[in-house]
């Protein structure tokens, strides 16, 4: 499961690093992808704390600087998420005809529900972000909310989760994780993250438990009303989980 291929996968969709095309995409790489997402994500959280260290050290209002990590690791995934974020909206916000929500997700414009949800979630990340910059941890913040953001799409691809359309990444990884690797990597993230430097032991944990609940609600409302998830799900769980993470740890 956790094979090369995976790993090219993970790299190749949530990120803008040059890779290689996995070989061969199916059920079992998709499914390892999704676990690996975390470790895919490591440059991204590493270039949003460096982001947060120059901008103490050149000592930037922390509003600024947290608008600077957020903005690098979005163009760093290439937008994907936040797009995805948009389209999920404008469907949820489209009538109650199914085809036509997903319809609507799938053109490549904006309406004024999904730009509107994205501004109100950006928002809400680098008002979270500056909050944790100003007491002190934002690097620690900066890393953990990016990773988390892409930890919780294990959850989002478990077992039992239906994808909304026949075909697309949606497709590809919908229920393809056993809900014991789900529940495994849940734990693993709440374990590191009692060790987040700059932290009391339980903060982390909060941290992650926000994450994959604001995930876990986003794919309990799209499968109920798309009638499971798409790549633009996904998207939309990433962004959530993030700004729920930087919630739980700003001040």
């Amino acid at each position: 499961m956790l094979t090369g291929d995976a790993l090219r996968m993970a790299v190749g969709t949530l990120t803008a690093l040059p890779t290689p095309a996995p070989r061969v995409i199916d059920r079992r790489v998709a499914a390892g992808a999704m676990l690996l997402a975390p470790l895919a994500a490591v440059p991204l959280a590493v270039l949003a704390g460096v982001v947060v260290l120059a901008g103490d050290a050149l000592r930037l209002p922390a509003v600024a600087v947290a608008g600077l990590a957020v903005g690098a690791v979005g163009l760093a995934s290439r937008g994907l998420h936040l797009d995805g974020l948009a389209d999920t909206a404008d469907g949820l916000g489209a009538s109650f005809d199914r085809t036509r929500a997903l319809d609507i997700m799938r053109r490549g414009d904006s309406g004024p529900t999904g730009v509107a949800t994205l501004v109100l979630v950006l928002i809400v990340q680098c008002g979270a972000l500056a909050g944790a910059i100003g007491a002190g941890h934002g690097v620690t913040a900066a890393f953990a909310g990016t990773l988390l953001g892409r930890w919780v799409l294990a959850l989002c691809c478990t077992r039992g989760v239906p994808s909304a359309r026949p075909e697309g990444l949606g497709a590809t990884v919908a229920g393809s994780v056993r809900l014991l690797w789900t529940i495994l990597t849940c734990g693993v993230a709440a374990g590191l993250a009692t060790l987040a430097p700059g932290l009391p032991w339980w903060r982390g944990p909060v941290a992650v438990a926000a994450a994959f609940l604001a995930a876990g609600v986003v794919v309990w409302r799209c499968t109920a009303r798309l009638g499971g998830i798409t790549g633009d799900v996904l998207g939309a769980g990433v962004e959530f989980a993030a700004a729920a993470a930087w919630l739980a740890l700003a001040p």
